[in-house]
């Protein structure tokens, strides 16, 4: 039986395609009219294009899938309309929901993210799918958005029986982020030595493709209802920035810019991106979630569905090597 994916063309979408079109799995991606489809090049996959807010669209597509990979996201850290990242992440979460719960699908595999979870207490404790999520973690449209998509997730399955796992992708990089994403816009603008400081934040590093084989064994072996972190290595913005610095032969950023001097230049680009329409380079959201060290912990994944996911190096090294082939840098 076919396996759906929502967000196919995106960079965890995309590397979902291949890990399932690697196992020799029937494939059909779900896509926009509008998407980017460079990460389709030199791969055979059935194509159906629609949208999340369109349920006849959705519908057409469940027909014949056996599994449903619910990738899709608006993710983005400047909204300027805030309703329409809530309209995809929350109202489409709920229509691809209900109908895969109307195509009688056997399986749903719901990316949310580790935005959704609680922050650990302390710099030194990593969180797990368990810690409390206390109200200034969601600070932002994006995680708000997020969070509510999977609370409609989990009602669903408790009250209507919706065979549905949740799996939380921390920070994925690696090769096909044609966007890029905000955190490959970092790779790239460190690689081109353009980073030449850094704020005191962590972030849980992932090869995007071990995230892609967090999504298949939790649609093999994950619990219905269950919640598991897809993760690697947690790691300081500074040594993320000397992993790349190392890689091309750069020296790695030396100073260390307090938050407090950060802020007013974050407020100065949003002005700046409401007049010209491009995204700033810096969020006041962005710099309020950089206040705390995003750190997880796998373990469960590990445990439970036997997550094998590689060092952060090695997915820091994929990207540089993938923007560099591509002319990002």
């Amino acid at each position: 039986m076919t396996a759906l994916v929502t967000g196919a063309s995106g960079f965890v979408g995309s590397a979902v395609v291949r890990a399932l079109l690697d196992r020799g799995e029937p494939v059909r991606a779900f896509v926009r009219p509008s998407s980017d489809r460079r990460n389709f090049e030199n791969i055979k996959v059935d194509i159906e294009v629609g949208d999340l807010r369109d349920r006849a669209s959705l519908d057409r597509a469940m027909q014949g899938c056996d599994t449903v990979f619910h990738v899709a996201a608006d993710y983005r850290l400047w909204v300027p309309q805030p309703n329409e990242m809530f309209s995809a992440n929350v109202g489409g979460t709920r229509n691809v929901m209900e109908a895969a719960g109307n195509a009688g699908v056997r399986r749903i595999v719901y990316t949310s993210s580790v935005a959704t979870l609680g922050l650990p207490q302390s710099d030194d404790a990593p969180a797990n799918e368990q810690t409390p999520v206390k109200a200034d973690d969601i600070i932002s449209p994006y995680k708000q958005s997020k969070y509510a998509a999977e609370a409609l997730v989990k009602k669903m399955v408790a009250e209507q029986g919706l065979p549905a796992v949740i799996v939380h992708p921390s920070t994925p990089i690696g090769p096909r982020d044609v966007k890029p994403t905000p955190t490959g816009k970092i790779v790239v603008e460190a690689a081109k030595g353009r980073m030449p400081a850094f704020v005191d934040t962590g972030l849980n590093v992932v090869h995007v493709d071990d995230v892609a084989a967090g999504h298949l064994l939790a649609m093999e072996r994950g619990a219905i209802g269950g919640q598991y972190i897809l993760g690697a290595e947690n790691l300081t913005l500074a040594e993320i920035l000397g992993a790349v610095a190392e890689i091309v032969h750069r020296p790695a950023p030396k100073w260390r810019v307090p938050h407090d001097v950060v802020m007013p230049i974050a407020f100065l680009a949003e002005l700046w991106a409401l007049l010209t329409g491009r995204e700033p380079f810096v969020t006041r959201d962005g710099v309020r979630l950089a206040r705390k060290h995003m750190f997880f912990s796998s373990d469960h994944a590990i445990q439970a569905l036997g997550y094998k996911p590689r060092p952060a190096k090695v997915a820091i090294a994929d990207a540089v090597s993938w923007f560099n082939q591509h002319g990002y840098i």
